[in-house]
């Protein structure tokens, strides 16, 4: 019953960040490219002061219930829509980390199947721990903290 609900709010909010977000720098895009990302140019960033939960009141119960989006949520991705929070606009490694989301997107086939296993492993493992989660943390660490990072990536 919730997995429609969460897809519908993604989506909405996905085109709220297309509509109003920014898109990537040029260096961002050949970073997203490294990431995975197929289709980076269709990326949107968007800084708002807290990370949105849906008004749904059956959703957002779920929401509140398993703490998946809180106050301190410093960013989130909805396929090619990534709200970042205003204050952490500078923290390049973020934006990769929430790329590598956005390559999971892709990769899975959208909304439905994305949210379907990632909220699935966020409920029985737990976040961080999830395989998602883990997958997008080593990409990102290999990324970033590479001895020898390509020309285009800053991470700090």
């Amino acid at each position: 019953m919730l997995l429609p609900l969460a897809c519908e709010w993604a989506a909405s909010q996905e085109q709220r960040i297309l509509t109003t977000g920014e898109a990537l720098s040029d260096t961002m895009l050949g970073t997203a490219r490294l990431v995975g990302v197929a289709a980076p140019e269709r990326v949107r960033l968007l800084y708002v002061p807290e990370i949105p939960i849906p008004d749904d009141p059956t959703l957002r119960a779920a929401v509140e219930e398993t703490k998946f989006l809180a106050p301190l949520t410093r960013g989130l991705t909805l396929r090619y829509g990534i709200f970042i929070r205003s204050d952490c606009r500078s923290d390049v490694t973020m934006v990769i980390h929430e790329l590598g989301h956005t390559a999971q997107y892709e990769r899975l086939g959208g909304f439905e199947p994305f949210l379907r296993r990632y909220l699935f492993e966020c409920l029985t493992i737990g976040y961080p721990e999830t395989p998602m989660e883990q997958e997008v943390i080593a990409l990102t660490e290999r990324i970033c903290g590479s001895q020898q990072k390509p020309d285009s990536v800053s991470c700090r």
